[in-house]
Order: C-alpha cells, then sequence, then structure tokens
C-alpha cells in the first residue's frame, strides 16, 4: 500500500478528523472513501433508468450528509435578519 502525504490547512484537517470519528473511521479511512465516492460519482454519466436508480442516488447523498441537525426556520431567519442588520450603516 502506497503512503501519500497531504498538505491541508489545520482548520480543514479538524473538520476531517472530527467527521471521521463521527462516523467511525480513521482520517486516512475516511479520506479514501471520500475519494472513491467522488470518483464513482463522475463515472455516473448514464442518466436515471429506473425509480430504483433515483432511490440509491438520493440514498448515498443522505450518507454523504453531515448528521447535524439543521436549525429550526425561526433561528435561521433571525440569523438572516440580524446578518442584514449588522450590514447597514452610514458610509
Amino acid at each position: 500500500m502506497a503512503r501519500v502525504h497531504l498538505i491541508i490547512p489545520d482548520a480543514d484537517r479538524d473538520r476531517f478528523v472530527h467527521q471521521a470519528r463521527l462516523e467511525g473511521m480513521t482520517l486516512s479511512g475516511w479520506l479514501r472513501v471520500a475519494a472513491e465516492e467522488r470518483l464513482k460519482q463522475r463515472e455516473r454519466l448514464e442518466p436515471f433508468t429506473s425509480s430504483e436508480d433515483v432511490r440509491d442516488f438520493f440514498r448515498e447523498y443522505d450518507e454523504r450528509e453531515s448528521h447535524e441537525r439543521e436549525p429550526d426556520w425561526e433561528v435561521h431567519l433571525q440569523t438572516l435578519h440580524e446578518s442584514k442588520m449588522s450590514g447597514t450603516g452610514s458610509s
């Protein structure tokens, strides 16, 4: 097996390690899986031919997504409002 040396920003490394641990993997294993998934996505050139293809596509997409809970809509709207208000002012 080959060894590969990667140069990545510390913040990215921290995020990748965190996600790998959440998924019960090592960073090395997580990066291999991510690379395989990316290659698999690029290889998929044929259109969906069945409803099963569509279900598989969305199942794979859901598996890649973070398992963190999204904020409630009202919290999201408040964040948008605060962002807009902090951007206003005299110039």
